[in-house]
Formats: structure tokens, sequence, C-alpha cells
């Protein structure tokens, strides 16, 4: 049966477009509380329920029946996101956090003593732009202009004042104009930024680099600064020199494929009247540069992946035209460009100190770099994994968490000569309630596992099942869930995530892949994927499945795998092609590439291009056409909102399993797009795997008291 969520519980008969049966459900109500980040907060399992104090001799029982207090209510609730961070002119933090239990309304936020919205409760921060969105804010002094999510258009916020917001773009009727990774343009008070416009064709949007007049209270149609190619992002703005650099790219390239950096020179009357390109322009020279920023000196500093194929740091030379490296390691001092808005680097005032993050071998590491003198300085805080930075003189704010500490907001504080940390200490966390769940923490292990080619190897994160309260039988290993993460071009990271211990607390064994096509590893090992999306990626997640069960960690007859969007196609090829697998679970995954490669949004039209091939490749490669080929159960959950993924993937796959009488179930969101925001469809996705797992693989009966929805040719 599908099963659609929606405000009020009746049952009733679902649109004829739609599968044949619909369950709407009550919607539970969730109180909020603003709390200083020392002080607990609320989340939406409410006074949250209180971790139990671990039993003095453990209970046995099969894996997979564990009672756990890490409840899905508890996995909903902290479910807060990050939408980015700034510095107001006060050197106070701003950062936007998505709230599952305001429907993941992106609310922007101001450190004080007691952290305060920005912007009214009717306005939220979150752009369309790219469909991903990103970049939604940026602010000066104490002037925020930020994306509107019901409308897109710009708005202007004066911190502090109480005044409501201030539309700086036309209303065009509709949401169709969006933008994003703005900045301030000191030199002719205006704002500079992406802009997207889906009036004409919302599949092939126009994208541009336009500028917004400041001055005034009168709306003036944006004034477009650069156009003519497919996509462009980082317009920055030299605070000495009237110029600006930016990166754009052409189909059927990705940012990370292959990208150009140009810098503009403006003339008085605010036009660009010279253009040069940077990097990027050699056709012999593939490289992907990326996060242009000019530094208080107005040298012009970014990240590309020139030469050793690590996005390393460099500075353009202007004086001669040359690109030099500031930094060379075999590591990636960025991240895909999925989204607007990445900072992985900062200026430290007006300093030539540069703070810096980076991967290597699946960790993260922290660093200041001395521009005049050359040296490295490496950073010691709590944090694994890093993300965005943004700096003042002698402190900087960054994003991070690690095994133990969920995603957080750190400010550290360096001595004099900015070579050391003196204070570290959480602004912000998505979770600040989660100490009390410590004692049932897996602490991941990174796997090293060896792929179908020979010699070459990949790499997973694996969770074994731990809870002070229970062990397993003597003579049972745990089930095993697999975790494709999507993309493809992304990096599952080694970080405390709920949803994760969720499972494993329960007496689940947890592995997450970072199969071939990974980031975080290189421009090799990225382009592993390219014309082999469907093949490296299912290959190394079965692999990395049956290297578990030689190891003796895992039981090899239930072995379940659950992905979403780009890791959702991985699951249902995985139950297409391989036998594997007994059971699996799509979240808004792709059936049928053909399809979405059709339908999907601009950004992503010819990224399967690359990653699949040829007009055989994706019929071949595509598990709609190769029904016949499952042989296990599987359940689809699908937003109806989703525009990368259409709903009438998940609804084709579902048809066919019933037809071919496999049990399937479908779960269908009202109000979602692709990813689920909301904290009652978190949960319920969260309880209805785990039961649908354990039903039909688990050989167990679950802890939780879980009503399960109906489950075709099973039921």
């Amino acid at each position: 049966m599908a099963t659609r969520l929606a405000s009020i519980f009746s049952a009733v008969r679902s649109p004829t477009s739609a599968p044949p049966h619909t369950l709407r459900r009550a919607l539970p109500s969730f109180s909020y509380r603003r709390a200083h980040p020392s002080q607990p907060r609320m989340s939406s399992s409410s006074a949250a329920s209180s971790a139990p104090p671990a039993a003095e001799k453990p209970t046995v029982a099969p894996f997979g029946s564990w009672r756990s207090p890490i409840t899905a209510d508890v996995v909903s609730g902290a479910d807060r996101r990050l939408g980015g961070i700034a510095l107001a002119g006060d050197g106070r933090l701003l950062w936007i956090e998505g709230r599952p239990e305001e429907k993941g309304r992106m609310v922007i936020v101001k450190e004080e003593d007691n952290p305060v919205d920005v912007i009214p409760q009717e306005f939220a921060a979150r752009t369309l732009a790219q469909e991903y969105g990103g970049g939604a804010f940026a602010v000066d002094k104490s002037v925020v202009v930020f994306s509107n999510y019901k409308d897109q258009r710009l708005y202007k916020q004066t911190i502090g004042t109480g005044g409501p917001p201030v539309p700086l773009t036309p209303d065009y009727g509709a949401p169709n104009v969006s933008y994003a990774d703005g900045v301030f343009d000191p030199h002719f008070d205006r704002y500079v930024t992406v802009m997207e416009d889906r009036r004409k064709d919302s599949l092939n949007p126009t994208t541009t680099i336009a500028a917004i007049n400041l001055s005034g209270s009168d709306v003036h149609e944006p004034k477009v600064l650069i156009s003519g190619n497919d996509f462009y992002a980082f317009p920055r703005i030299d605070q000495n020199k009237k110029r600006i650099a930016w990166i754009e790219w052409s189909h059927p390239n990705m940012p990370w494929d292959k990208s150009e950096l140009w810098v503009g020179y403006f003339a008085e009357s605010g036009d660009l009247t010279k253009r040069v390109c940077i990097a990027g322009g050699n056709r012999l020279l593939i490289e992907s540069p990326s996060e242009p920023k000019w530094s208080p000196k107005g040298e012009l500093f970014f990240v590309t992946d020139r030469g050793s194929g690590f996005w390393n740091i460099y500075k353009w030379v202007e004086q001669t035209n040359e690109i030099v490296p500031v930094y060379s390691l075999d590591a990636e001092f960025t991240r895909p460009l999925w989204v607007f808005g990445i900072s992985s680097y900062d200026f430290l005032g007006n300093s030539d100190h540069i703070v810096f993050s980076y991967r290597q071998q699946g960790k993260s590491h922290l660093g200041v770099l001395d521009c005049d003198s050359g040296s490295i300085s490496l950073l010691d805080i709590p944090f694994s994994d890093l993300s965005d930075v943004v700096a003042a003189d002698d402190y900087f704010y960054i994003e991070g968490a690690s095994a133990s500490i969920p995603r957080s907001i750190a400010k550290v504080t360096l001595n004099e000569s900015k070579t050391k940390v003196v204070n570290f200490s959480i602004a912000w966390s998505s979770s600040p309630d989660l100490v009390q769940y410590r004692p049932f923490f897996s602490t991941p292990e990174l796997v090293e596992f060896p792929t179908s080619k020979s010699g070459q190897k990949a790499y997973a994160y694996f969770y074994p099942p731990s809870n002070p309260n229970f062990q397993g039988l003597p003579d049972e290993k745990p089930p095993l869930l697999v975790k494709t993460h999507g993309g493809p071009t992304a990096e599952t990271r080694a970080i405390l995530d709920l949803s994760v211990q969720y499972w494993t607390s329960r007496g689940w064994a947890y592995v997450d892949v970072n199969y071939g096509g990974s980031t975080g590893y290189g421009r090799e090992y990225r382009e592993r994927l390219l014309n082999k999306w469907g093949i490296v990626d299912v290959d190394d997640c079965c692999g990395c499945a049956r290297f578990l069960v030689e190891s003796g960690k895992v039981d090899g007859q239930r072995l379940c795998i659950t992905g979403r969007s780009a890791g959702g196609y991985t699951t249902l090829a995985s139950l297409a092609f391989r036998d594997t697998f007994k059971a699996g679970a799509s979240l808004y995954g792709v059936g049928d590439l053909t399809l979405l490669r059709a339908e999907t949004h601009k950004f992503e039209s010819h990224y399967m291009d690359n990653l699949v091939g040829n007009e055989r490749a994706y019929y071949e490669r595509s598990p709609i056409n190769f029904v016949n080929q499952f042989t296990c159960p599987v359940i689809l959950f699908q937003g109806l909102e989703d525009k990368v993924v259409p709903p009438d993937q998940a609804r084709k796959i579902y048809s066919a399993l019933k037809e071919k009488g496999l049990p399937v179930a479908l779960v269908e969101y009202e109000g979602e797009q692709h990813g689920f925001r909301k904290a009652e469809n978190i949960k319920f996705t969260l309880e209805q795997q785990m039961l649908f797992f354990a039903r039909l693989v688990g050989k167990f009966e679950v802890a939780d008291d879980i009503t399960p929805i109906k489950i075709e040719n099973f039921d």
C-alpha cells in the first residue's frame, strides 16, 4: 500500500493519479525553547526522554530487538540543519538553522547571551537557486540581506531594530526568480548575487550575476553584470579596488569536473569593462577552481586541483599573471559545489594569516597559514570533521563535528602569534542535550576493503551494535544495514548522527560506504565513477557487505541496504543487479535514469551523461527496466514536491514490484521536496524502515511501539 502523510487523521481514497490507498495521520505538536548555547534545548520528544542508567548486567536478547532511549522522536528533534554562517559588524556570529519542529523553516539567528531570531516568524531564509540552494544570506555590519523561501525575493533586515524586512527585488507574482551567494559591493552601494530566472523555462532557467540597488527605498529590476554561460558562483568583490572575481562553468560539466575562474574590472558606472580568465581556460589543463577570495591586501586566493588532482590553495599574481601554489598537499581543501556559499578558508582580520581546513584519508585537519613566511601551524580542536569557517582578528567560528560531538559551530580563539588555540567553545549545537545518550553511542571504525579491481581499495565507516543494557545471543551475529550516500559526488563522514545510532543502539550493525566516485580522496578516486555509475558504486557497496560477513562481524543472511537520492539509486541498482541484499529502502531514489535526465533540473541535467555514458547504458542501468530481476522486499519513501527525482519514479517501481508479487510499500509525503525536513516525516520514515526490515528479514520483534503500514504481497 502507498501511504501519504498529511495533517489530519482519516482513511481516504487517493486521487486516481496516486497509488490505490492513502493514510492521513495527525501531526504531533511540538514546542521549541530558545536557550543559551550552554543550556539544553527542548527536542520534539519534549523534556527529551532521559536516557536510563546502564544496567549492571546486560540483558541477553536478539540483535535488533534491543530497547533504546534514542527514539525516532529524539532523532527527528535533533535533526536541525545549518544553512550558513557569517559575522556581523560587532564580531558576533549569525547562522541559519533549520527547525524540524517548525516544518523545516530556515531561520537566521544571532549570537547573544540569549540567541535571537533576526527574521520574523513569517519569513524563512532559503533559496531555491540550483534547487539545492545555499548562500541564502549575507551581512554587512548590522544589515542582513536574505532570500525569503515563500516568494524567493531578496529582503533587507536591520538587526535589532524590530522593523519588518524590506523587499529589495521585484514581486514577479510567483517564486520564479531566485538569488544566492550574494555579497555587498562597497564601491557602488549594491548587492551582487547569482540570479536564477525561471520565468521563461523552469527546466532551463537563465543564470547570471546581477546587482541589486541598496540605496533608497524603491524596488528596482536587478541589473545583469555577467551573463552568457550556463552557471555562475562565488561573485566576490575586492574591497580595495573596483573589481570582482567569480566562478563559471558550462554543460556538460559539473563544477567539480571543469570550471573557470574569472576577474572583471568595473568602470565608474559599475559595469564591467575588462575580463580576464585566471584559471580553467587552458584546454590542456583540466582543473576545477573554486572559492575565490580577495585578501585584505587585495590579492586573489582560490582553491583548485590542477596538476595533483587534489584541491589546494593557490594565489594569482596579477603583475605577471601567474598562478602560484600557496600550500601543496595530497588533501582536499574544499568540497564539491553542491550548494552555494562554501567557505573552507578565511583571512584572520587584516593580517596575512589564513585559517583553513582540509580532508585527508577520511579526517579533517585545521591550520593557520602565514602567507608572508609560508609557515603552517596545525591546530588541535575536538572536531574531526570540519566545513565552513568565518574569521575575525584573533578568533574564528567553524562548523564541525566528531564521532561523539554532533554538528556544531565552535568559536576558536588564537594566541597573539596565531599559532595555537587558547580557547574553544561551542556557540551552537544541532543537539546540545545528546550527552545523556553517550553510553549508547557506537564508535565508527574506518574500514578499508578491496574492490572488484585487483589491488584497488575503497573505504567505509563501520558502526558495531552498541547498548550498555543489552548483548546479543552467543551464537548470533547482528543484521547489517548498508548506507549508500547521495550525490553521488559526495562523501560520508564519521560524525555523530543519531539516525545511525538509532539502529546500532537497537542491535543493528551499520556501515556507511564511501564507494569509488566519492569525494575527499582526490580527483582520481572521484573519477572512478565516470561512465560507471550503477557499476562501481554497486560493486563497492556489495563488496563492503561481503567483506564484513567474511570478517565475522555481521550475519550474511540479514543484509539490508538503504540510500537517499543518488544513494537510493545505488540501493535499487544493488537490488536489481546483484543478489547480496535481502531487503532495501529507497528514499527519493532514482529508478529510471532516462526519465531523470529528461525531467531533472538544469544544474544536474547533464550530470549523468558523464556518470552513465551512452543510451544503451542508460537503459541497462535503470532498475525500472529490470524489475523481473528484483528478488527481495523494497520500501520506498517520496516527497510529492520533489523536482530533482519526481514522484513518478517511486510510483513506477512500486507498481511494477507489486505486480511482480514482491513485498513492497510506498510512503508519499505531501509538502516535502528532495529531502525530508518535517520532524513527523523524519520520524515516520525511520520507524517504518526499521519495522519493514524487522518483519521481512530480521527474525526478531522490535522493542518500539510502532504501528506498521500495510505491505503489499505480505499483509
